[in-house]
Formats: C-alpha cells, structure tokens, sequence
C-alpha cells in the first residue's frame, strides 16, 4: 500500500499558489485494509475514505470505463493492481495529473512528501502556462469542457491558455452532441464556481471559442457589453451573485428566468439577478427621483428588510454602468429611511395599516430634508 497527494495540492503548489483543499490516491490496497486502519467509508460511486485523525479524503486507484453517452456513462473499476499512472490518466488536464509520494501512508501529513511525480507532462505545462489535456479520453466525458473553461477562468490571469490541440477536442465535441448531454445542475456548479474565479469572463470566452456556450447556456447572450459588465463586477465583488446579476441584468427577464429555473439556479442567485434586471434602469436614475419615487424604489427592492442584499444590488447596478452619485444617493436614502421611527404614544394611537402610512409619510418627509 502507498499514499500519494496527487491533483490541485501539487499543481498550486508548483505555481506558489496557497494550497487549499488535499487529495490523496492509494496504490495497492484494498477497501477492508483501509478500514482495518480506522478509515471511514463515504463514496458512493468508488471507494473514498475519510482519514481517521485529518478527514482528508482518500480514494482508492482507480479506472474509468466508458459505457454511455455523457458523464454519467462510465463504470468505475479498482483494485490494488491499478496504478498510480492508471489513475493520473484518468483525469482532465496534464496539471492536475501529477503527483507526490507520501513517506508515512499512515499519517498523509504534507511532511516527508516525495519529488513531484509527472508521467503526463504537467509541470512543462504549467512552466509554458498551457491547459493540455491528458489523454484522448478527454473527449469521453462533457463535463471536462466546462473544467477547461473552469480553470481558464482561474488561471487567465497568470498567463494561462487552453492549448489549441485541446481546443480542437472541445470543439469536436460541442459539434457531435457530447456536450448536450450535461444535466443542467452540472453546468450551475461549473458556472458558479468559475464566477467565484479571478477572470470570470474566461469561463464563457472560451466555451463561446469552442461552440459550447449557446449549447449549454442558450439563454445567454454574451456580448460586449455583458462581457464588459462581469470584468466590472468581478472588480467591484468577489461575490459571485453580484457577477451573476451583472452578467445576467442585460438579458430580457424571460430570458433570465428561464435559465434560473432549468439550471435551478439557487436563490440567492437568481432572486439577486432578477432584482437587477429588473431595478437597474431606476436604479441608475436615482439622482433624478424625487422622495417619495426614492421610497418607492427602496421598497420595490426590500432595501429596509434586506440592506446586505439591496448593497450586492448597487454593486450589480455599479458593473452595469450606474454613476456613482445615483449609487450614494441610494445608499444615503437607506440609511435615512431605516432611521425613522414613530414616538410610542402614536404608535399605540394607530393600528397596523395606519402604522405602515404614518411610517411612509415621515420617511418621505425624511428623505426629502436629507
């Protein structure tokens, strides 16, 4: 038996990069033995363990074998034969198929890790800041695409390019049908976690030069200005739903909803893009409303109920191209409507309905003196 840290751990370390999340490959060993050592079973398609004392996961080498159309169309084979070679084969890009040995298969502690293993060319392609997949078994699973389009998005900053025998894989299959057989749950978690990357606009550039990204995301229109608009948000947030609702704020709402609702985008997400979609227009107006217009706009938005979401709004708003006195004006009005409040003696005097009008009148009159 032999413990290997293999994937993201070596690759961002090589780029001196932080090393987040670590995964490990054992060669040689078999579920009991794994056990008998106190590692917890949690896999349900392979055999994946969670380490006793680290809860790091662990996964046995293992095979793949296509069987059917799409990601899901594979059968899984392991055993202690497999190697570890067998196993980096397997995966997507050559920098995540390397590898480090680990001295102590008991502990998998970072210490007394072994020399970078790379039997696919990794490390030159991270020195030549190329994404080159690893074997022609790339093009039998889809999800791979958005994996490519995933890590330019993370790494376009650093220099990084999809290498164009790469691209040519992925364009022959958006053109065969491959890519159509994504579920759309699969392409939200690839689209959500490359909004969360440094160069968000990568993601959909390189599906767009693949031919990929009206298949997967009909809905969305990504031109100029859309393009434009997420490189703002991405500088403004590093919240992925105001990247989203800017992206988004340019397509017509049945557009919009429609995607939401097949990718089952969640909440905050689509609630977010929504409200911008349809708010920005006012939104960026804001200078030239007059008080009580103001309050109508703070309420549309549920700028008093909810002011960490109306501040991820204007932010969306800010990408799309709202002037800033609009966006300080909105965000002076919350703050002098949510400080009006009614003397106790008049709010015992009034019941709920005549409440909520006296509220608006002295807010009105609030935002009017301010």
């Amino acid at each position: 038996m032999q413990v290997y840290l293999v994937g993201g751990a070596v690759r961002d370390e090589l780029l001196g990069l932080p090393v987040g999340e670590r995964d490990w490959v054992v060669v040689g060993a078999t579920p009991q033995e794994l056990e008998r050592r106190g590692y917890r079973a949690v896999g349900r398609e392979f055999p994946v363990f969670l380490h006793p004392e680290t809860h790091e996961e662990y996964a046995l080498a293992r095979l793949e074998r296509k069987t059917a159309p799409g990601y899901r169309g594979f059968v899984t084979e392991f055993s202690p034969d497999v190697s570890l070679e067998q196993d980096l084969q397997r995966r997507d890009l050559s920098i995540n198929a390397m590898a480090r040995e680990a001295a102590d298969v008991s502990g998998g502690g970072a210490a007394g890790l072994g020399a970078v293993i790379d039997p696919y060319g990794g490390r030159a392609d991270l020195e030549q800041r190329r994404l080159r997949h690893v074997s022609p078994a790339f093009v039998e699973d889809p999800v791979r695409v958005l994996r490519v389009a995933r890590f330019a998005a993370r790494f376009a900053s650093l220099g990084f390019t999809v290498a164009p025998e790469t691209r040519s894989l992925m364009h022959s299959m958006a053109a065969n049908g491959e890519i159509a057989a994504l579920v759309p749950e699969r392409v939200w978690r690839e689209m959500e976690r490359a909004l969360g990357e440094p160069t968000p606009d990568a993601f959909f550039d390189t599906l767009a030069s693949c031919g990929a990204l009206g298949i997967v995301l009909p809905e969305l229109r990504w031109e100029s200005e859309d393009r434009e608009a997420l490189r703002m948000a991405a500088g403004i947030s590093d919240d992925a739903s105001v990247r989203f609702a800017a992206l988004m704020a340019g397509s017509g709402a049945e557009d919009l909803d429609a995607l939401c609702r097949r990718l089952r985008v969640s909440g905050r997400f689509s609630e977010l893009a929504l409200l911008c979609a349809r708010l920005r227009q006012r939104l960026a107006q804001a200078a030239k409303l007059d008080a009580t217009d103001l309050l109508d706009l703070l309420d549309e938005a549920d700028a008093l109920r909810r002011p960490e979401r109306f501040e991820r709004l204007l932010q969306s708003a800010a990408a799309r191209g709202a002037e800033a006195t609009s966006l300080a004006r909105l965000r002076a009005a919350v703050i002098a409507a949510a400080s009006v409040a009614l003397p106790p003696e008049r709010m015992r005097a009034l019941d709920g309905a005549e409440i909520a009008a006296a509220l608006r009148v002295a807010r009105v009159e609030r935002l009017a003196s301010v």
